[in-house]
């Protein structure tokens, strides 16, 4: 019986998908709100982990923090200011712990496809298993190797539509090879639902038209995940 489910697309289990067989994930929503990493504990585990409910905390908490820094220098450096307490106070986190299996194979393997994440920001941590790739401005696919110990920080779809697309979002993705699992975690900065998500004024000039109309990203996620919204995508490839 599955055990974490969400009625929102990539909040719960996710696997056994035959596009990406390699991959494997769970997800705790809502991360920061009391009860909810204890709630997941219990799903897993029904004699409870305190250890792995303290480090999920922890690694949340500090996260979360580090995603408020880089945020705030963000918009401040795109003299916004102004927009400061709307834009922090307009997200929560999700968490999501991922394995990507061996495939037992020095032809690399497709881990997960390729894309962009749809929500604020992301932040990943993996283990020594390299297989995380990302895509230049002119189109090479080139492995992302960071020290141990160090972070990933990638902007989402979200935050480039609230800044008009005056910064990118990465296409990103994973190949994997050889006889090692992949491991990482990720925090996920995720517009509220309420939220709705426009470019402040000051983004939109004559040399930088309107790109979005605002949106409420729950909505768009919902549209994105369906069948017409897949079809939609597949005929703009």
């Amino acid at each position: 019986m599955l055990r974490n489910r969400s009625n929102k697309p990539y909040h719960g289990y996710v696997g056994q998908v035959p596009m990406i067989p390699l991959y494997e994930s769970l997800g705790i929503d809502d991360v920061l709100s009391p009860g909810k990493i204890e709630s997941f504990t219990n799903l897993m585990w029904s004699e409870g982990n305190p250890s792995f409910s303290k480090s999920v905390e922890t690694f949340s908490e500090q996260l979360s923090e580090l995603d408020k820094i880089v945020r705030k220098m963000v918009v401040k450096s795109l003299g916004l200011e102004k927009y400061m307490d709307e834009h922090m106070n307009s997200t929560r986190y999700l968490v999501r712990v991922q394995k990507y299996d061996a495939p037992k194979s020095q032809e690399a393997e497709i881990g997960l496809t390729s894309h962009t994440d749809k929500n604020i920001f992301t932040i990943l941590y993996g283990n020594e298993v390299k297989g995380l790739e990302a895509m230049t401005k002119d189109g090479q696919w080139i492995f992302v190797e960071p020290s141990m110990n160090s972070f990933i920080v990638m902007i989402g779809d979200s935050f480039h539509a609230w800044t008009n697309g005056r910064l990118h979002s990465s296409y990103h993705r994973v190949t994997m090879a050889g006889d090692e699992a992949r491991y990482s975690i990720a925090l996920f900065s995720i517009p509220k639902p309420e939220y709705i998500i426009k470019a402040p004024k000051e983004m939109v000039d004559e040399d930088h038209p309107l790109l979005f109309n605002p949106y409420v990203h729950i909505k768009f996620m919902e549209f994105y995940y369906s069948e017409a919204g897949r079809t939609g995508v597949l005929q703009m490839l």
